[in-house]
């Protein structure tokens, strides 16, 4: 399975469980301009616990791993859980919305998009950045900041950097980002 039906199994799971998503992390950081290799694909989800059901079950049917267990748990606690193509590898984190005022921002700020034909939402270049940075400063990985600096140069003028700088601040990541927007 390609990166592209992949995706496709997982965006029209989504759509036709009715759970409002948006493509985050390394591939929409690849679709905003700072590709790198990766086998991992990151929605943000907000599902109800009757909709989370019937996406597992459209998931389990296509021949793709979940469990049921994890799905219901990641809703309750706001966490994540993962579904891989057991074939190829690929990985879908399903990262279930915090309750949170940045949260809701970036879902509001979410922009359709088609990427390799597929139809879904996708973070803005400033929330990747910002989600970024959170998960560099939760793991610690120079990486997330590579990606941050690609995307900061890509973006260049285009850049709201008042609206990065407020959430920043806001999300405990003011130090990164003024190391990696500075450069």
């Amino acid at each position: 399975m390609s990166l592209a039906r992949f995706l496709r199994v997982i965006a029209d799971a989504l759509d036709a469980a009715r759970i409002p998503s948006m493509l985050t992390g390394s591939v929409a950081a690849a679709f905003r301009g700072a590709a790198r290799a990766t086998m991992d694909v990151d929605f943000v989800i907000d599902p109800t616990a009757a909709s989370l059901a019937a996406f597992v079950a459209r998931i389990d049917a296509a021949g793709i791993y979940v469990s049921p267990e994890a799905a219901d748990e990641a809703l309750r606690h706001r966490t994540m859980f993962n579904v891989v193509d057991p074939e190829t590898g690929w990985k879908a984190d399903l990262i279930v919305r915090k309750e949170r005022a940045f949260s809701a921002s970036e879902f509001a700020r979410r922009e359709p998009t088609a990427l390799d034909g597929v139809a879904l939402s996708v973070a803005t270049v400033e929330d990747v950045i910002l989600s970024k940075l959170e998960w560099a400063r939760l793991g610690g990985s120079d990486r997330q900041l590579e990606d941050v600096r690609a995307l900061v140069r890509v973006a260049g003028d285009a850049l709201d950097r008042a609206y990065v700088e407020r959430w920043a601040e806001v999300l405990g990541v003011r130090d990164a980002w003024q190391r990696v927007a500075d450069r």
